[in-house]
């Protein structure tokens, strides 16, 4: 079992789209504060590269959301450095939503 432990990363704070990433042991938060603005393919910087998913997402029905999401979806990491990490990921990001993802080729010790 691998165990990781890392300083909270913030990689990215875009003003314009009103978003904010940032990493902490491999699970990715993002948060799209924009009230009409969502984006199909949104670059996220990640350190780990594998295979993410939704773990949290506040756009669901049950927390008063549009659903717009499918939690069946899996998010592959390319080899393309972005934002200071060596790999990064192509994410549907709602507006005024917050997403957790998480590496599911990773255990987690807490």
């Amino acid at each position: 079992m691998i165990c990781v432990y890392n300083q909270a990363f913030v990689s990215a704070r875009h003003e314009g789209d009103k978003v904010i990433v940032f990493e902490r042991a491999n699970v990715i938060f993002v948060f799209n504060f924009h009230p009409t603005n969502s984006y199909n393919d949104y670059r996220v910087a990640v350190t780990s590269p594998g295979k993410y998913k939704i773990k949290l997402d506040t756009d669901e029905v049950q927390f008063g959301g549009h659903g717009r999401l499918d939690h069946n979806t899996e998010f592959f990491t390319e080899a393309v450095p972005f934002n200071d990490r060596p790999h990064s990921m192509m994410v549907y990001l709602p507006c005024r939503t917050a997403l957790v993802l998480a590496n599911e080729e990773i255990d987690y010790c807490y």
